[in-house]
């Protein structure tokens, strides 16, 4: 009977406690995939911080355009991302 032990812990482990865990683990990622509120308001907030600073930058443009024509000779565009 002792050396049943072994083999049946084995059994156990591999047909019971390793599932187990795999489904814990999947149910926990499929409760962390939504965004949370704070984390959709962090976006939005950067969302328009991004907005913000590029109306700045085209304002910038527009100046060195008046002010430095031949400024993009130097500064070729890059494109964007």
């Amino acid at each position: 009977m002792e050396e049943m032990i072994g083999p049946i812990a084995i059994v156990a482990i591999i047909f019971v406690a390793c599932p187990a865990v795999f489904l814990h683990y999947r149910t926990e990622l499929r409760k962390t995939k939504t965004i949370s509120a704070d984390d959709e308001r962090l976006v939005d907030d950067l969302w328009k911080t991004a907005q913000r600073l590029e109306r700045r930058v085209e304002a910038l443009e527009t100046i060195l355009d008046k002010e430095a024509p031949d400024w993009r000779k130097d500064y070729p565009e890059r494109p964007h991302a």
